[in-house]
C-alpha cells in the first residue's frame, strides 16, 4: 500500500448522512399522530424575519393526537397560527390565550397511500444517494490503480468492501421504509 488509500471511513459517513437525511424526511411525514418534528419545517414571521417555530414557542405532544406551542411572546401567537395554518401540513390550529392547539385528523386510505408512495420516493432517493457513493469511491479506486498507487489485488479488496457497506446501508434504508410503511396504514 502506498501512502494514497481509499477512505473508506469518509464513504461510510456520507452514506450514513444519505440515511440520516431520509429519517428527518420520514420524521416530517405526517401519520396522524402527533409529533414534534411534523412542525419542524414551519417558519413565523415575528420580529421582521422568518425564524423556525420552536424559536418563538416549546412544541409539545399533550396527547397522542394533538399538538400544541406555548408562545413566548403574547404580541407573536396570531403569527404562529396564521405560519402553522399557511405551511400546507393540513393542520387548523386552535388559539387558548398564548397556547395554540393543533389537533392531528384521522388520515383517510386515499391520504395514507399516498403518504406511503412519498415515503418509498424519499426511500429511493437515499438509495440513489448511496449509490452514487459508492460509484465514487470505485471510481477513485480505478484511478487510484490506474496511476499504479494500489495493485489490481487491493482494487479487488477495497471494491468488495465498497459493496459490502452499500449493501448494509441499502438494508438499512428499506427497513426504514418498511418500519414507517407500517406506521402510515396503521390505522
Amino acid at each position: 500500500m502506498s501512502d494514497e488509500e481509499l477512505d473508506l471511513d469518509d464513504i461510510e459517513r456520507r452514506m450514513k448522512g444519505a440515511l440520516e437525511a431520509l429519517k428527518s424526511e420520514f420524521a416530517g411525514l405526517r401519520t396522524g399522530r402527533a409529533s414534534t418534528s411534523l412542525l419542524d419545517p414551519v417558519t413565523v414571521d415575528v420580529y421582521g424575519a422568518n425564524m423556525p417555530i420552536n424559536q418563538v414557542g416549546t412544541v409539545g405532544v399533550p396527547e397522542p393526537r394533538m399538538l400544541s406551542v406555548q408562545v413566548w411572546d403574547k404580541a407573536n401567537v396570531s403569527a404562529v397560527e396564521k405560519a402553522i395554518r399557511n405551511a400546507g401540513l393540513g393542520l387548523n390550529p386552535m388559539l387558548d390565550g398564548q397556547l395554540v392547539r393543533i389537533p392531528i385528523p384521522e388520515l383517510n386510505e386515499e391520504r395514507r397511500r399516498e403518504l406511503a408512495k412519498v415515503a418509498a420516493k424519499y426511500a429511493e432517493q437515499a438509495r440513489i444517494a448511496v449509490r452514487n457513493v459508492r460509484r465514487d469511491g470505485l471510481d477513485q479506486l480505478k484511478k487510484m490503480e490506474k496511476d499504479k498507487a494500489i495493485s489490481e489485488d487491493d482494487h479487488k479488496i477495497y471494491a468488495d468492501e465498497v459493496q459490502s457497506l452499500t449493501d448494509r446501508h441499502v438494508s438499512e434504508i428499506d427497513k426504514a421504509l418498511e418500519t414507517k410503511d407500517k406506521e402510515i396504514m396503521q390505522v
